[in-house]
């Protein structure tokens, strides 16, 4: 055979779009980016892993709550006479760290703190920003680079079936990010990646199938006949139905339809789109293992269990599931659903508001197991509320024939239930034991999950008499509620809490109710070290008040103000520096705000402030912020 040489190369201006040979380099190239910055998130969290570890935090509740009965679970012995008690910190903060370790931690907290600004409206503060930013150009860069969208719309089409394992690996409940990242990242914190990648998916989709159908018309071919043209536009419509149905006022008011929509269109969307393109199966595999992942582990943490129902009043209902006091700590949450006029299929989370029986300071029927809150705001918590106020009346009804004697018993019956747990999920991001000083913030319901927390630094301080190191000396506990009639809500938790401290030496404790409504003032329980103002606060004065030195005029307030009802109108409100002892900075402050969303945004502001102005001197400043909406 004649050897006719090499033959002619093509110019690259005359060389026909491959676009299934060039379009998957860049979905590699896409994924390999996301990976990395993954990768490098999971770096920099291994001292926080580290640290959970070494403190029992990490990994709690991966299989699920536990149970301990009567007699299986260890009790520290404490005094009774707690007046007595005295507890002290193991050692100063100066002596237990260097200074320079202390400063090194003020000046990270004091950089990363600008990452920690928010804006009204937007739902993410300045880092998830950026990182939303960078993935949208990333995203930009990836489609367009040297493409011919407007001849061939693959590009967009692979670009958009890339972002499959993004949207499924940040949208489980049990995924393992949130355990590489540790206790603090659960899926509740992830979910806007999931939000924001599923946007990216879509317009991808959008632009694929846009510019595909505007060819067709172009060139008069059409658009709905073969099986390719088809599956492609059933996929676009799914895909459309999903984004449309993920609104907000579609989840805050249809939540049930919005989930089922969400779960049955994409197990639709999976099979259209494999039938649209044989590319498409190696990029729902990963997807599918993430799913499944999370299945196994939800078949772990399930349980049914029995558990009393309290309706507190018409506006707030207490689920007690008793022996349960293992494999959760206080500030996760479970999802639950409670077996009652036919709603078992409905699933809502709801924080933990107590700590383990070792470690809390409740007493009574509030000691053990768990304790949740349900505030009447939906139809689920109001029919909850009904359902145990008309039980609780038909038991003291049929209770009405028993002696004298058995009166005080049935005055306040529980109501019996089942109840499923799913859980616990989520947690504090910020250990409270590794600050001197404390702020927990929270409004209305959100005290479910600062009150968590409260029982469980005091009872590690306490109870526990500092065994892990815990260093905490001061907290303030406010809480912003709309009436006096809401204190009752968890007024005996309050007071338990308060009367652990009471009395204990290297351990102060200040609860201060913010009450915006003047409704029944005389509701007010007397809880020890506990004052009532009439006015909505700043987290930020109330944080710079924290770290604030009192003046010498003010060394009296204290005595006065305390278990009373103040009035801003009558006089100015003592700052928080008089009702608690002072101690010198740089042993940390940790600040901890739950409730709506322009709480948790003015707590993330008031942080971002102080620790960029004062973090070297503070030593560090901690944050963990909870949103109460959907």
């Amino acid at each position: 055979m004649s050897d006719f040489g090499t033959p002619p190369v093509i110019p690259q201006e005359f060389q026909q779009y491959n676009s299934y040979e060039i379009d998957p380099q860049w979905q590699r190239k896409f994924s390999i980016i996301w990976a990395s910055v993954l990768a490098g998130a999971v770096f920099f969290s291994i001292p926080h892993l580290a640290r959970s570890i070494r403190s029992n935090r990490a990994f709690t509740g991966i299989f699920g709550v536990r149970e301990r009965y009567p007699g299986m679970e260890y009790i520290p012995i404490v005094d009774e006479k707690r007046e007595s008690l005295n507890v002290a910190p193991a050692t100063a903060a100066t002596t237990k760290r260097s200074r320079t370790i202390q400063r090194l931690e003020g000046v990270l907290s004091m950089v990363g703190s600008v990452l920690l600004w928010s804006a009204p409206g937007l739902g993410v503060n300045l880092g998830q920003i950026i990182l939303l930013v960078a993935y949208a150009v990333t995203l930009v860069i990836c489609i367009v680079k040297d493409a011919v969208l407007v001849e061939n719309a693959n590009r967009a089409g692979f670009m958009a079936i890339a972002q499959l394992p993004i949207v499924f690996l940040f949208a489980t409940k049990n995924s393992i990010v949130s355990l590489l990242l540790g206790p603090g990242n659960g899926y509740e914190r992830l979910n806007f990646i999931h939000r924001w990648s599923g946007r990216g998916m879509f317009l991808g989709a959008v632009l694929h199938g846009s510019l595909w159908i505007n060819n067709h018309l172009v060139w008069n071919i059409q658009i709905i006949g073969s099986q390719k043209e088809t599956s492609g536009v059933a996929a676009l419509a799914l895909l459309c139905i999903i984004v449309l149905t993920t609104a907000r006022p579609m989840r805050m008011y249809f939540y049930q339809v919005f989930f089922w929509i969400h779960v049955l269109a994409f197990v639709a969307f999976f099979i259209t789109v494999c039938y649209h393109t044989i590319y498409a199966p190696p990029w729902i595999f990963p997807p599918l293992a993430f799913y499944g992942f999370d299945m196994l582990l939800r078949l772990f943490k399930y349980r049914i269990k029995d558990a009393t129902l309290t309706p507190v009043n018409k506006d707030m209902t207490l689920i007690r599931i008793p022996h349960c006091d293992a494999g959760w700590e206080a500030g996760q949450h479970v999802r639950l659903r409670v077996f009652f006029s036919g709603r078992v299929f409905e699933s809502h989370p709801l924080s933990i508001m107590n700590a383990s029986t070792p470690t809390s300071c409740l007493t009574g029927s509030n000691r053990g197991g768990i304790i949740l809150g349900a505030r009447v705001r939906g139809d689920w918590t109001r029919a909850l509320n009904v359902y145990a106020t008309s039980e609780r009346a038909a038991i003291l009804s049929a209770s009405s024939t028993k002696t004298d004697s058995d009166d005080e018993i049935i005055i306040n019956p529980d109501v019996p239930i089942q109840v499923m747990i799913d859980g616990p999920y989520g947690g504090s991001s910020v250990d409270l034991g590794r600050y001197e000083s404390v702020l927990l913030i929270a409004g209305g319901s959100g005290a479910t999950f600062t009150l968590g927390l409260l029982d469980d630094i005091v009872g590690r301080c306490v109870r526990l008499e500092r065994s892990r190191g815990e260093r905490t000396r001061r907290i303030e506990f406010a809480w912003c509620v709309k009436s006096f009639g809401c204190i009752e809500w968890f007024a005996p938790m309050l007071a338990d809490i308060a009367r652990t401290v009471e009395g204990v030496e290297g351990l102060d404790l200040h609860i201060s109710v913010y009450v915006t409504c003047l409704c029944n003032p005389d509701a007010v329980p007397m809880i020890p070290n506990m004052d009532v103002s009439v006015y909505r606060p700043s987290v930020k004065e109330s944080l710079k008040q924290l770290i604030t030195p009192p003046s010498s005029s003010s060394s009296s307030t204290l005595e006065e103000v305390m278990g009373k009802v103040i009035d801003p109108e009558s006089g100015v409100p003592p700052s928080i520096s008089t009702k608690l002892p002072w101690i010198p900075l740089g042993g940390g402050v940790a600040v901890c705000a739950a409730g709506p969303e322009g709480l948790t945004r003015e707590a993330s502001n008031a942080v971002a402030s102080v620790s960029l102005t004062r973090g070297v001197e503070l030593g560090s400043v901690g944050l963990h912020t909870e949103v109460y909406s959907m």
